[in-house]
């Protein structure tokens, strides 16, 4: 199956992942890192031997993906603001609508990520309901992130 990131109508990536589950709502693959090199946020760090288990949605404008290095040891998750997913004939469409979350593995950083390249995005002209979907999805993911059973909560 292949995971197809879409943004401002454009192919960002697209990688081939393994289906996990899928309970008709929720969608869960396994992938490897999937971008070339390294990738330095300063916060975490994704290279090359880190696996990613993703979950997606087809009714929630978010996706969580847990981030575990090669060995094993979980990082953190990584959430993106999305549209819900499409998902059809061995594929994953999702829509990334900019607005990002990161939360460490232990809980003590939680960052919301990207608010000022959202509001670059136009995103709130051109489709109002779908911008405030995706504020509504960034302050809920926010919100249980700061929980005690934190994002665990929302995956199997």
């Amino acid at each position: 199956m292949n995971v197809t990131l879409v943004k401002a109508g454009r192919v960002k990536i697209r990688y081939p992942a393994a289906r996990v589950s899928d309970d008709g709502d929720r969608i869960s693959v396994r992938a490897p890192w999937a971008a070339e090199g390294v990738r330095d946020f300063g916060f975490v760090r994704f290279e090359p031997g880190d696996v990613f288990v993703e979950h997606f949605w087809r009714t929630r404008w978010y996706a969580v993906k847990e981030v575990w290095t090669g060995d094993g040891v979980l990082k953190g998750w990584y959430c993106d603001v999305t549209r819900p997913a499409v998902v059809r004939d061995g594929e994953i469409v999702v829509e990334d609508l900019d607005l990002d979350l990161w939360v460490s593995a232990d809980g003590s950083r939680v960052l919301r990520l990207d608010e000022e390249e959202f509001a670059a995005s136009g995103l709130a002209a051109e489709d109002p309901e779908a911008a405030a979907q995706a504020v509504r999805a960034l302050d809920a993911l926010d919100e249980q992130a700061r929980t005690p059973a934190g994002l665990a909560a929302l995956l199997p």
